[in-house]
């Protein structure tokens, strides 16, 4: 084999690895969730369902939770001036270990009407996991702080998991195996998996330099023989 042909054959290998490892990054998986919400309300019980998100971005050693609620779950026979209601909540997690963690929103933007569902604005957290692996992210009990008054409301309808998700705890710790339970959904477009995939293809790319490296002295070796 020529060392032309030796050198495109080197290079080929080495993108091709770079591929394959490309190609095992995990992945997460989300759904948007029916959460049917039973409320202890001060003027009685009430009971709604909102469709629940729930996103996970990595930061530094954890990841930042956001919840985010696509209808009203709640109402009041008053209006609610601006800035009169404060929504917090607790996500489930599930799988490699199970903790809760508590997110919060900012209060309403704007004043809400009287008998007009009250529209939650987005609750984020910070997970920092204790130990690597599968975890599955499920919505938990609201609760609605407004005009003295508290309002809990509690998934009656034993939810699905809205985000399943690849975890690393800080130094590796408790390395647990991914394989887990199936989830349908889209893959998230900025989760913690996307970090790993990151630096699998960075991994790829030293493959690639390797490669080129051996392309570029086998070249030189080439030379010098013909020489």
């Amino acid at each position: 084999m020529s060392d032309r042909k030796r050198s495109t054959a080197l290079v080929l290998a080495s993108a091709l690895a770079g591929t394959a490892v490309l190609l095992t990054a995990p992945a997460a998986h989300a759904a948007v969730v029916d959460v049917a919400y039973d409320c202890k309300t001060p003027i009685g019980d009430k009971s709604a369902v909102s469709p629940i998100d729930i996103k996970a971005v990595k930061e530094g050693d954890g990841y930042k939770l956001t919840m985010s609620f696509q209808k009203g779950v709640s109402s009041s026979p008053i209006e609610l001036g601006k800035g009169a209601m404060n929504p917090s909540a607790v996500i489930l997690v599930d799988g490699a270990e199970k903790v809760s963690v508590p997110v919060s929103g900012p209060p309403n933007p704007e004043a809400v009407p009287p008998d007009t569902p009250i529209r939650i604005t987005d609750l984020s957290g910070t997970y920092t996991p204790k130990k690597s692996g599968k975890v599955t992210f499920t919505a938990g009990v609201l609760t609605i702080m407004a005009m003295s008054t508290t309002t809990t409301c509690t998934p009656g309808n034993n939810p699905k998991p809205s985000l399943e998700l690849d975890v690393t705890a800080p130094g590796g710790a408790g390395t647990q195996s991914a394989a887990g339970a199936d989830t349908t959904g889209d893959t998230l477009p900025q989760t913690g998996p996307t970090d790993s995939a990151l630096a699998l293809g960075t991994l790829g790319g030293t493959v690639l330099l390797s490669g080129a490296a051996g392309v570029l002295w086998l070249t030189r070796r080439g030379q010098r023989a013909r020489s």
